[in-house]
């Protein structure tokens, strides 16, 4: 079932705009707009892409010789 982007985001606890703005890059695969107002499938999962490992923790840090 389609739900409003908003409230996708409420339940997911993401801010809509950031929400709007995947959407509009196409990140979601069932997201859809239906005039000025997107909609998306209530069962779709929210990915949160970002690194959290520390994997990338001071790159620019050149190594000391």
């Amino acid at each position: 079932m389609k739900i409003p982007l908003s409230e996708y985001a409420k339940r997911h606890y993401i801010d809509p705009a950031t929400a709007r703005q995947r959407a509009g890059r196409r990140s979601y695969k069932t997201a859809e707009k239906m005039g000025r107002d997107w909609f998306i499938d209530e069962d779709e999962p929210h990915q949160d892409n970002r690194v959290k490992s520390g994997k990338f923790k001071n790159w620019r840090n050149k190594p000391t010789s």
